[in-house]
């Protein structure tokens, strides 16, 4: 019998969206994490202590006591330690606690791209995404190879000059950057989990309800993102009653610097800031309220979601406030912060469901 020596073709087999989104809710689960990891490597000053990017060789710790003498030399030349750890007794010891967190950081990131690089080449060569979905996937990509070059950024804001903290300003893109990603895993999550149960079914639309809030939560989180880098959670003048409702026993606080212009004190200053961040929270609130309220008829759990993660946010922002900003209960308040990003996008995307059916 004749034998051919042709090589079979490699079966293309049918599209596999609930695997898609069972990954995608992986990867925005570890996105969840390294938001909370971050908190805590900024709250423990640990952000300038790898003065490097090395996205390959920076993946292992120094092995050696060599190896962390010379990567202390390197952080001992920063502005911050020469103002700041330095004058304030810093020892190795000290320094290897920081480094620490700041790796671990950045292992967590180049986790994340693999978690999402691999198996979505796996699923692309496989032939197993959904007509429509590889754009989206692609730019998801896109916006984690972003999200690690922007950290970058903001770790050199603070390597150079007399800064002693990285710029507010690439503080605020990089963690607006991960939780807009946490958006977008969760959306196409979504998406996808429907498109398994419905072969026909059609990505959600954004409606002007949910856009409105995304929009006025976007603010929020900017402006936290800024209290947080001018390090202006403690302002507020002390605990109950100085430090909440007021500021400083006051409804509007002292302290606020007009000097540069209202643009300037909009942006920069720490006391205008934390004011604006407590008080707008009440408008996204208010916002997320209405966006809840839309989705309860389609889906109840979102909107019991929404409603949990801002109740339990505002309780952790008070908290922290009275406190001094106590390291566990600022990164939990990040963390959930993040969480209710999740519970917006989710909200957000079952009204846009809705309006589909």
């Amino acid at each position: 019998m004749a034998t051919s020596s042709e090589t079979p073709p490699v079966a293309v087999r049918s599209p596999a969206p609930a695997a898609l989104a069972r990954w995608l809710w992986i990867v925005a689960a570890m996105v969840v994490a390294i938001v909370a990891i971050g908190g805590i490597t900024r709250l423990t000053e640990s952000g300038l202590s790898i003065t490097q990017w090395n996205p390959v060789t920076g993946t292992l710790p120094p092995l050696s006591e060599q190896a962390w003498q010379a990567e202390f030399a390197k952080y001992q030349a920063t502005p911050e330690y020469r103002l700041e750890a330095g004058p304030a007794g810093m020892t190795l010891a000290d320094f290897k606690f920081i480094f620490c967190w700041e790796w671990f950081h950045r292992l967590m990131g180049r986790l994340i791209g693999l978690a999402f690089a691999l198996p979505l080449l796996w699923f692309w060569v496989r032939g197993q995404i959904p007509q429509g979905y590889k754009p989206r996937l692609v730019a998801l990509l896109a916006l984690g190879a972003l999200q690690g070059t922007f950290g970058w950024f903001m770790v050199r804001s603070g390597l150079s000059g007399e800064m002693t903290d990285v710029s507010h300003f690439w503080l605020s893109v990089h963690l607006l950057t991960a939780l807009f990603t946490l958006s977008g895993l969760v959306w196409t999550a979504l998406d996808l989990r429907r498109l398994s149960r419905i072969p026909d079914a059609r990505p959600a639309r954004m409606t002007a309800v949910a856009f409105g809030a995304a929009v006025v939560l976007f603010l929020q989180l900017l402006l936290g993102a800024w209290v947080a880098g001018l390090n202006a959670g403690p302002v507020s003048g002390g605990g109950f009653p100085n430090g909440w409702p007021g500021m400083q026993g006051r409804f509007f606080p002292d302290g606020i610097d007009w000097s540069r212009g209202a643009i300037y004190a909009l942006t920069h200053d720490p006391y205008l800031l934390h004011f604006l961040h407590r008080w707008w929270a009440w408008v996204a609130v208010a916002a997320l309220v209405v966006l809840a309220r839309k989705v309860r008829p389609f889906d109840r759990r979102a909107s019991i979601a929404v409603h949990t993660a801002f109740g339990t946010q505002i309780v952790l922002g008070i908290a922290t406030v009275l406190t001094g900003v106590a390291l566990w209960l600022a990164v939990a308040h990040q963390f959930v912060g993040a969480l209710l990003v999740a519970a917006t996008a989710w909200a957000a995307h079952a009204v846009g469901t809705a309006r589909n059916t």
